[in-house]
């Protein structure tokens, strides 16, 4: 066997046993698609070994890359599966980002002397990858000078398909950097982000607790008063990328919501659905922004209305299913519990909205006198297939009305696969909103095993249901996702329910048209408190409701429909 044979065929086995290693390591601390997306990042690193070089100058070059491309792709899947095992939370995730940004050098000691031997194990397996990188990194293929200036060279060489095939490999899993989502997940560019994200979290934290100190102080100064002495239990749920155009509630085809429909069935009027309700952002920060600061997040001091309720005397709870350090510091961290049950940010995230429940639960039996709670659900947010649990999508199992009008407006096959997706979503979603309502009917009930002649009065509870913004899935162009430039970006659900109301609801109130930047005016009425310059114009559930077209990106033929 020749010099240069023998070369390539050391460097194959070089780029079998590292490519090996670090698909290991890769599915050590990822999952899902994203085994794929890094495994697609890793490649052009190792493939690097089969490319032969003639300069030994050259060889080294390549061998130093690849034992540092080696351990940069081993030390990020090492790094995340430690995480994952021992919090189950993802290196980006608010629990590791917080404590990071939160820490100093002695505590950074203290935590390495209580954990030293569960990181023991760890240490090992950047040792072993370490020394795979060593013995490996440096048999590349080589081709000597000597045998390139024979007139055999032609026949010692690699073939042209074998060259052709290596350059096709390389170009084809160097495409994955041409993807944004992809690119980021590369270690080299996460954990760079992650280091300056941590830094801009510790800078920002002090700006954050000013804000929401202001908002509070802001708020007792008004003096909130309650207009309806007693108990009372308000929960707000919040969800994420509901289009209402999507649920039966609202009279899409397919059966979406059967539980929301059931108790609409059952309590009648009681259940207030707000046909026409839209958002005025079609993204998750700013409406939020807006939602809890009464439509008026640019002014340079808004008000907020987790404040304002504890100013009134509520006790107050943020329980979220989302990830995210900007929503947690700007809104969460402003009620008096704060319960964050998902670790993992971003669309990838797979815990479903049932992870909060007992969260809800425990809040609602608390025995604080005046409860508001906040539930933030994760709702439908892209990937819609990990907003239900797997092989729960009834609508992929052929062809209905939905999908004979996708195919008849001539959405492509993926638009049609994301909208069964989405729909399966909106159901599963369905059966968890149905619940909390459900919760919230029941809390503060008196048992009819132990009640007595006397009639006890209930306490007063409401319930408020809408979402952040709507989402585009083939509704009115080929596309799927969240939307500026389409109405669908904005068409959301809105509900509310009151155990019983001080005043008479206005005529007509499911037809009016609902602002998502105004939902804070009507949790004002639900929690029955009031402030000198207060806006009852704002608020759905007044006689004196006003209502203004907003102004957005997308054509809007008219509000009311």
């Amino acid at each position: 066997m020749s010099q240069s044979i023998r070369s390539r065929h050391q460097a194959g086995i070089a780029c079998a046993i590292i490519g090996a290693t670090l698909l290991a390591l890769i599915v050590l601390g990822h999952d899902g698609r994203r085994i794929a997306q890094m495994a697609f990042l890793a490649t052009p690193g190792v493939l690097w070994l089969l490319w032969p070089l003639r300069q030994n100058w050259m060889h080294r070059i390549r061998s130093i890359g690849v034992w540092l491309w080696t351990m940069l792709f081993a030390l990020d899947g090492i790094a995340r599966a430690y995480l994952q095992h021992t919090y189950q939370a993802a290196p980006d995730g608010a629990l590791v980002l917080g404590a990071m940004a939160n820490t100093n050098t002695r505590e950074g000691s203290e935590y390495l002397a209580m954990q030293w031997r569960s990181m023991l194990a760890w240490a090992a397996a950047i040792a072993v990858a370490a020394l795979v990188a060593t013995r490996y990194a440096g048999r590349g293929a080589r081709q000597s000078l000597a045998l390139a200036a024979t007139p055999t060279v032609a026949k010692r060489r690699p073939s042209r398909w074998a060259i052709g095939a290596l350059g096709l490999a390389l170009l084809a899993t160097s495409l994955a950097y041409a993807s944004k989502p992809w690119r980021r997940l590369h270690p080299a560019l996460f954990w760079t982000n992650w280091t300056q994200s941590t830094l801009a979290l510790r800078a920002g934290w002090a700006q954050e607790e000013n804000n929401r100190n202001r908002a509070l102080k802001r708020a007792q100064a008004v003096a909130p008063t309650l207009t309806q002495p007693g108990p009372a239990t308000v929960v707000l749920v919040v969800t994420d990328s509901v289009n209402r155009d999507n649920m039966a509630l609202y009279g899409y085809d397919r059966a979406t919501t059967p539980t929301l429909l059931a108790h609409r069935a059952q309590l009648g009027g009681q259940m207030v659905v707000l046909k026409n309700a839209w958002s005025v952002d079609a993204s998750t920060l700013p409406s939020l922004r807006n939602m809890f600061n009464f439509g008026q997040a640019d002014n340079e001091d808004p008000a907020h209305l987790l404040a304002m309720a504890r100013a009134a005397g509520y006790k107050t709870w943020w329980i979220s299913n989302h990830d995210d350090l900007a929503i947690e510091h700007k809104h969460g961290r402003m009620a008096d519990v704060i319960d964050m049950v998902n670790r993992t940010p971003g669309r990838s995230g797979t815990s479903l909205d049932s992870e909060l429940l007992d969260c809800v639960e425990e809040a609602l039996q608390d025995s604080s006198e005046r409860k508001l709670i906040v539930v933030h659900l994760m709702g439908t947010h892209p990937h819609y297939s990990l907003r239900f649990p797997s092989g729960r999508n009834p609508f992929n199992e052929g062809a209905d009305a939905v999908e004979t009008r996708l195919v008849n407006e001539g959405r492509s096959k993926w638009v049609r696969e994301f909208r069964q997706e989405y729909d399966a979503a909106v159901l599963y979603h369905d059966s968890i909103v149905g619940q909390l309502f459900q919760m919230t009917q029941d809390a503060g009930k008196s048992d009819p095993k132990k009640m007595t002649t006397a009639k006890v009065a209930q306490p007063y509870r409401a319930w408020m249901y809408l979402s952040d913004h709507g989402q585009e899935v083939g509704h009115s162009s080929n596309y799927a996702g969240h939307s500026p430039g389409t109405p669908s970006g904005y068409r959301i659900p809105t509900i509310i329910w009151q155990s019983q109301t001080t005043k008479p609801r206005p005529a007509g109130i499911e037809q009016r048209p609902f602002r998502a930047d105004w939902t804070a005016w009507a949790l004002v009425d639900l929690l029955n408190i009031h402030w000198t310059g207060d806006e009852h114009t704002r608020s759905v559930l007044d006689d004196t409701y006003r209502w203004q077209d907003p102004v957005l990106p997308a054509k809007v033929e008219s509000f009311e429909q």
